[in-house]
């Protein structure tokens, strides 16, 4: 897997792409963008920053956060967004040979990969 490594930059902008963990044919995120528009608001409560553009496909999406002056905690707001959104995909939905394996419902943290 193909890790980057981005300057933690306190109050920077961040341009991110983010893909679900199994790509082909995988409409989750259009499929319940109502799920991850809550689970947005939601982290965003809790820890602020702003988004500055977002576009959202099938598979993947990409956006520009602006975070607070002071903080460059991204990786606390992916973890929590990711971990929401995969938890509150109803266990029908398909899941990923890796949360098949631990018994995982939903679709968990596999519904979305790395950032």
């Amino acid at each position: 897997m193909t890790e980057y490594h981005r300057p933690k930059v306190k109050g920077a902008s961040y341009f991110f792409t983010v893909n679900c963990a199994e790509c082909q044919g995988n409409r989750l995120l259009v499929n319940h963008i109502d799920l991850l528009r809550q689970i947005f608001r939601k982290v965003k409560e809790g820890h602020p920053f702003k988004i500055n553009a977002m576009v959202v496909l099938p598979d993947h999406l990409h956006c520009i956060w602006t975070l607070p002056p002071g903080d460059a905690d991204y990786k606390t707001r992916w973890a929590l967004i990711k971990a929401g959104f995969s938890r509150g995909i109803p266990a029908g939905e398909r899941r990923s040979r890796s949360r098949l394996k631990r018994g995982s419902g939903g679709s968990g943290n596999a519904a979305i990969g790395s950032t």
